[in-house]
């Protein structure tokens, strides 16, 4: 990334604002919303487009669909990745608007590689939240950040977690329950 003149400022792109985007993966975490929130600010210094990206597959996963393809399963998928990217932009910026150019998709594919499809422009900056795991946690579901930053042809901010979550963590092993909203 070329230095743009500023201290401790990057900038990214070809130089041409109105054609740089910043694709964030949004999944609803707390790491994600503080992905889209760093990317957001970022957008408000360049001038970038925002694209705010929800992946999503099947009930059962690709595979599993593709042996017993069920349309209407299809569709209240899809249906559900839709409802979940609103919700994430509605706890993100309070039903309010995010002050720069934002579009959302929810899109049908495997998380990493799909973000990778998605930045696809010279211009392009993937932001994502960059969470640790565990050995198990990896072997379990490999990261979409470590896939992301391999196979991207732009460059790849991953962002760390946020304190709130570090800490809802720390509650939760210490005393062996689940604090965060179902599905996080």
């Amino acid at each position: 990334m070329a230095d743009s003149g500023e201290s401790g400022a990057a900038a990214f792109g070809d130089g041409d604002r109105a054609n740089d985007r910043i694709v964030v993966g949004l999944s609803g975490s707390l790491g994600s919303l503080a992905a889209l929130h760093h990317a957001v600010a970022e957008a408000r210094r360049t001038g970038a487009e925002v694209l705010a990206v929800l992946c999503w597959t099947p009930a059962g996963g690709e595979s599993a669909y593709r042996r017993t393809p069920c349309p209407p399963m299809l569709t209240a998928g899809r249906d559900a990745a839709v409802a979940r990217l609103r919700q994430a932009l509605d706890e993100a910026f309070g039903g309010g608007y995010a002050g720069v150019r934002l579009r959302c998709l929810a899109v049908r594919g495997e998380t990493g590689h799909t973000l990778v499809r998605c930045a696809d422009r010279p211009g392009d900056l993937l932001v994502l939240g960059a969470g640790s795991r565990g050995r198990l946690g990896r072997l379990l579901r490999p990261s979409v950040t470590a896939y992301c930053v391999r196979h991207a042809t732009c460059p790849v901010l991953a962002v760390p977690k946020p304190p709130l979550q570090r800490e809802l963590e720390a509650l939760e092993r210490s005393h062996g329950v689940s604090l965060a909203p179902a599905g996080q």
